[in-house]
């Protein structure tokens, strides 16, 4: 799941291109849209049918079924979530992906949304697991340094690390990528090659056991 209760912090952006990632290495993938706006839903209408299909579902409509042979679910999670609101939607989930933008206001709301989650009785019993993302960076803007080491600072609440992954910097090439219906990793090599570095860490995480509860 893509979640951060702050809006414009580039959820659908991570959800969609997390679905393409695994799509392309064959695995069945269903991308569950919980937002009511439907941006998921939009990119999914986009898609060529010549590219790797992506299973989705309308998750806001309350029933968010998906095929029985699926091997990735991909939740693209709404804004302004708190509370029991959000304790029901983690529930749905194992992986919590954090994407965080490089600016102040970002940043304050960030530490509440973060000092909310890490509050919650199914990260305590490390029944989910959480990593940090910077999004749309400046890459070598003061912002995104500071924002970096704010968020390698946080600890989950047994004292270990809340791991920060990866720092996705501000590119035209996710724009011209969703216009498509397509991922960062589905468009021109030679035009994505530094956002596709940028990645790995990131895909790293997500394809390794530090992103699945025990």
């Amino acid at each position: 799941m893509v979640l951060n209760a702050k809006g414009g912090s580039g959820k659908t952006t991570l959800a969609t291109n997390i679905a393409s990632h695994y799509a392309l290495r064959q695995k069945s993938v269903a991308l569950v849209d919980l937002d009511p706006q439907g941006c998921s839903t939009d990119w999914l209408a986009a898609r060529p049918e010549t590219r790797p299909v992506i299973h989705g579902v309308a998750g806001w409509e309350g029933h968010a079924r998906v095929p029985r042979s699926t091997d990735v679910v991909v939740m693209d999670a709404p804004a302004a979530v708190h509370g029991s609101a959000l304790n029901d939607l983690v529930r749905r989930a194992e992986t919590l992906v954090v994407p965080v933008l490089p600016s102040p206001i970002d940043l304050r709301a960030a530490h509440r949304f973060i000092e909310e989650l890490l509050r919650l009785g199914k990260i305590n019993r490390r029944q989910l697991r959480v990593a940090t993302v910077i999004n749309r960076a400046r890459e070598h803007s003061p912002g995104r340094f500071a924002l970096e080491e704010y968020l390698r600072s946080l600890k989950l609440p047994d004292g270990h690390k809340l791991p920060f992954v990866a720092a996705l910097r501000a590119s035209q090439n996710y724009l011209k990528a969703a216009e498509r219906g397509l991922g960062i990793f589905e468009i021109a090599p030679s035009a994505v090659v530094h956002d596709v570095e940028l990645w790995q860490p990131l895909t790293r995480w997500l394809n390794s056991k530090a992103s699945q509860p025990r």
